[in-house]
C-alpha cells in the first residue's frame, strides 16, 4: 500500500463541501483526469488522499461544493468520465473538512515476520482503549519483514506505548512508538553495540576458543550473570585467560567475525540518509578498529587488549568501556558530532547496554534480553538488523532506491 496526503485547505465547518471518491483499477491519468474533469466547475481543493493496493485505486478529493445551480451537472460528469475509464465513483455532499485531529500524535511502527490479522486488531483495538484515533496507516516494508506505520492522535506517546509494548512479544510483533513531528527524521547520530548486535559473535569468546579456554571465560561470564562479579571484575579475569596468545590471532579473529544480516544495509542507508554512526563495545579496539575501516563508521569505542613483544599481556589498557561507560560515550559521540541527545537512537542487546538505551532519543533492544526489552523505548526481536530502519520511518522503496545510487559503495 502506498498513500500520500496534502495539508488541508482552512475551511469554516459551515461551508458546503463534496467528497468525491474514485475506486477501481489503477492507471496513469486517472488522477490527473479527475482533476481535471472538476477544473470546469471552479472549485477549490480542500484535500486529497490516495491508496493503491495490489492494483486498485482508491481516490478521494474533497472540494468545494460549486456556485449554485451546477452541483447537479457535476455530478453527472464525473460519473460519466468514471464510468468512461471503468472506475466507480460515489459523491457525498457534506459541510467543512475533516475533523480536528485529538492533541498528542504518535507513530506506532508495528514489525511482523509474519503480521497477522489477529496481532493487527489487538493492536487497533489497544489504540483505540487507549483514547487513541488512527489517521493513517501506511506500510513501510513487506519483506524481510512486514512493517506498518499507524499515525495516531487523541493520546500522548508515553501512554501509548505502555499500552502497545506490554504484549506485543505474546502477539508474534514489535511495536515502537515514538512522538510524531519533524524531530523523527532530525535523528542524526546511531550508536550500536557490537557483540550480539553489530556482529553475531561474542569477540573474547573468540579470543578464547584460540587459547584453549572457552570453558573457563564461560565459568567467568556465569559468574558475572549471577551477580557475584561487576562488568570490570569479569573484564579483567577473562582478559587474564589470553595471557601468551600470539598477536597473529588478532587477524584471525577478525576474519572470523560475522556482521548481523542487514548490517551493512543498516549502516549503508543511514550515512547515504547524512546519519553519523559509532559503535561503542565492552569488546576490544583490535576488531571495533577494523569494523570502523571497514564499513565506514565515524565513531568507535572499545577496550584495548595490551600486546608486548607479539603477545598479548592478558590486561587491558585505557579507559574502560562498561555500562556506565557505554552512556559516557554515546554523550560524547553527540557532543562531537554536533547532535542533541533527543536526536540520538542506540541499539544493544544486554544488560550493560541499558544505561546507554535510556539515555538516547529512542533506545531500541535488538534480540534481547527480557529485562533489556521491558526497559528499552522499543525491541526488535527479528534477525535483521536493517529492520532498525523502519523504525526511523524509511521505507524498503527508499532503502532500495538507496542502494542504486553510484558513489563509493
Amino acid at each position: 500500500m502506498s498513500a500520500s496526503q496534502t495539508s488541508p485547505s482552512d475551511v469554516a465547518p459551515d461551508v458546503p463541501t463534496l467528497l468525491v471518491k474514485i475506486f477501481g483499477k489503477d492507471r496513469p491519468g486517472i488522477t490527473a483526469g479527475l482533476f481535471d474533469t472538476l477544473a470546469a466547475y471552479s472549485v477549490d481543493v480542500v484535500d486529497i488522499e490516495q491508496v493503491v493496493t495490489r492494483g486498485r485505486l482508491t481516490l478521494c478529493a474533497l472540494v468545494t461544493q460549486p456556485v449554485a445551480g451546477i452541483e447537479g451537472d457535476l455530478r453527472a460528469t464525473v460519473h460519466s468520465w468514471a464510468e468512461s475509464m471503468k472506475m466507480q465513483a460515489e459523491i457525498i455532499s457534506g459541510r467543512g473538512d475533516n475533523r480536528p485531529r485529538g492533541l498528542g500524535r504518535s507513530l506506532v511502527t508495528v514489525l511482523g515476520h509474519p503480521l497477522t490479522a489477529e496481532a493487527t486488531a489487538r493492536i487497533a483495538a489497544k489504540i483505540a482503549h487507549a483514547g487513541g484515533n488512527i489517521d493513517r496507516i501506511f506500510r513501510l516494508a513487506k519483506y524481510p519483514v512486514t512493517a506498518v506505520e499507524f499515525a495516531v492522535s487523541g493520546v500522548e506517546t508515553g501512554p501509548l506505548r505502555t499500552a502497545l509494548v506490554t504484549d506485543a512479544a505474546a502477539l508474534g510483533v514489535d511495536v515502537a512508538v515514538v512522538a510524531a513531528g519533524l524531530h523523527r527524521r532530525a535523528q542524526r547520530l546511531v550508536v550500536m553495540d557490537v557483540d550480539s548486535t553489530l556482529i553475531q559473535d561474542e569477540v573474547i569468546e573468540l579470543f578464547a576458543a584460540h587459547a584453549g579456554c572457552e570453558d573457563k571465560v564461560a565459568e567467568v561470564t556465569a559468574a558475572a550473570m549471577r551477580g557475584e562479579l561487576d562488568f570490570e571484575q569479569s573484564l579483567h579475569a577473562r582478559v587474564a585467560l589470553l595471557e601468551g596468545l600470539d598477536v597473529s590471532v588478532v587477524d584471525k579473529v577478525r576474519s572470523e567475525v560475522r556482521l548481523t544480516p542487514g548490517a551493512r544495509t543498516l549502516i549503508r542507508t543511514l550515512k547515504r540518509l547524512g546519519y553519523q554512526v559509532g559503535v561503542v563495545s565492552g569488546g576490544f579496539t583490535q576488531v571495533t578498529d577494523d569494523l570502523k575501516e571497514r564499513l565506514g563508521l565515524d565513531f568507535a569505542q572499545a577496550n584495548t587488549l595490551e600486546i608486548v613483544d607479539g603477545r598479548l599481556t592478558g590486561r587491558v589498557i585505557g579507559e574502560i568501556v562498561d555500562r556506565a561507560g557505554k552512556a559516557r560515550l554515546l554523550r560524547r559521540f553527540a557532543a562531537e558530532a554536533g547532535v542533541p541527545l533527543a536526536q540520538t537512537v542506540a541499539i544493544g542487546d544486554g544488560a550493560n547496554d541499558l544505561d546507554m538505551l535510556n539515555a538516547a532519543g529512542l533506545g531500541v533492544a535488538f534480540n534481547a534480553k527480557p529485562v533489556v526489552r521491558e526497559a528499552a523505548h522499543t525491541a526488535v526481536n527479528v534477525p535483521f538488523l536493517d529492520t532498525v530502519l523502519y523504525l526511523l520511518g524509511v521505507t524498503r522503496e527508499e532503502v532500495e532506491a538507496a542502494d542504486t545510487q553510484d558513489d563509493e559503495w
